[in-house]
C-alpha cells in the first residue's frame, strides 16, 4: 500500500507502511479556523504536552492562520509566536516537532530552536529556499499541493474551480513541480512527504474526491500526509461547528488510511489514536 522506505528524523524512524503516524496540531494563533488556537506561549506549551501524552507521534506548530481569507502576519510576529514554544518543548519531549510555515526565516529560526521537520503549505512555490534549508539541515520536508494561487475555490471567498477538471491530476502535476525543486536543491527523496492539501483551493466535493482517490498518489512513491481534521468538507456534509466535527474527522481519517495515508494531521489526538489503531489493525494487520 505504501512505499517501503524509512525516513530518519532525529532519533526517530518513520517506517512507512507499518502503521499510521499521528501529527498533533498546535496553533499559536488566536484566529485559527478550528477554534483551538492559542496566543499565549504557556497555553501552547500545555496544549502541546497534552497532545504528546495522548499519543501524538509529531507536533506541528504554526503561528499564522491559514483559514480562508486569512491576513498574513509579519515574519517577526510569526517567529515571536512559535520559536519560544519550540524552545520550551524541544528538549523535554521525545517526538519530532514540525514547523508549519512557508517563510524561510521562520523555518530557519524554528530549526535552530529544535524543530526537525519543515511543513510548507505552498510546496516550495513561495520560497524555494526552503528546499535548500531542508537539504542543508538534512530534515524531512512536507510539500502541500495548494491551489489557492491559481484562483481555485476558497471557502468563504467562493472562487470558481472550472479551470481544472480532474483534481487528482492537478494535485499530481503540482507535486511534480514541488518535488523537482526539492530534488534539485539536494533533498533526498526519502526526506520528502506529500500532502494533497485538503481545503486549499478545492471545493468540498473535490476534497472528498481526493480522499476517495488517495491511492492514486502512490504513483509518486512518497509517504502521504492527509489533513482533514475539522475542515469545511465535514461542515458541508454534517452541518456542524468546528468543535463538533470529531466523528466526521474520524470517518475521513479511517478512509484515508484505507486509501494509503501514512500520516494524519489532527486536532483531537486522543480520539484519533483509537481510530488509527483500529483501522491499522484491519488494513495493515498490526
Amino acid at each position: 500500500m505504501t512505499t517501503s522506505k524509512i525516513t530518519h528524523c532525529g532519533k526517530m524512524e518513520f517506517r512507512w507502511g507499518e502503521r499510521t503516524y499521528i501529527m498533533g496540531i498546535v496553533n499559536v494563533s488566536p484566529d485559527s479556523f478550528s477554534g483551538d488556537g492559542v496566543a499565549d506561549i504557556e497555553a501552547a506549551v500545555v496544549q502541546a504536552n497534552r497532545l504528546v501524552e495522548e499519543g501524538a507521534d509529531i507536533l506541528d506548530i504554526g503561528g499564522e492562520s491559514t483559514r480562508p481569507g486569512f491576513s498574513p502576519i509579519t515574519v517577526e510576529e510569526e517567529i515571536k509566536r512559535v520559536v519560544p514554544v519550540i524552545e520550551r518543548l524541544a528538549h523535554k519531549i521525545s517526538i519530532p516537532i514540525s514547523i508549519d510555515s512557508y517563510k524561510y526565516q521562520v523555518a530557519n529560526q524554528a530549526l535552530n530552536a529544535g524543530a526537525s521537520i519543515l511543513n510548507d503549505q505552498w510546496g516550495l512555490k513561495k520560497e524555494t529556499a526552503l528546499a535548500e534549508l531542508s537539504a542543508k539541515r538534512n530534515v524531512p520536508i512536507i510539500l502541500m499541493s495548494n491551489q489557492r494561487d491559481k484562483g481555485g475555490f476558497d471557502a468563504g471567498v467562493g472562487r470558481d474551480t472550472a479551470y481544472y477538471k480532474d483534481v487528482i491530476a492537478e494535485v499530481i502535476a503540482s507535486f511534480g513541480e514541488s518535488v523537482a525543486i526539492a530534488l534539485k536543491a539536494g533533498v533526498p527523496r526519502e526526506n520528502i512527504i506529500i500532502d494533497p492539501g485538503i481545503g486549499f483551493g478545492k471545493t468540498w466535493q473535490q476534497d472528498i474526491e481526493i480522499i476517495r482517490r488517495l491511492k492514486e498518489l502512490k504513483v509518486l512513491e512518497m509517504p502521504v500526509l492527509i489533513g482533514t481534521s475539522r475542515k469545511s468538507l465535514i461542515k458541508m456534509v454534517l452541518n456542524l461547528p468546528a468543535n463538533q466535527r470529531i466523528e466526521g474527522t474520524a470517518a475521513t481519517v479511517a478512509i484515508s488510511i484505507v486509501n494509503g495515508a501514512d500520516i494524519v494531521r489532527v486536532h483531537d489526538v486522543k480520539q484519533m489514536v483509537q481510530v488509527c489503531k483500529m483501522t491499522d489493525a484491519i488494513v495493515r494487520g498490526v
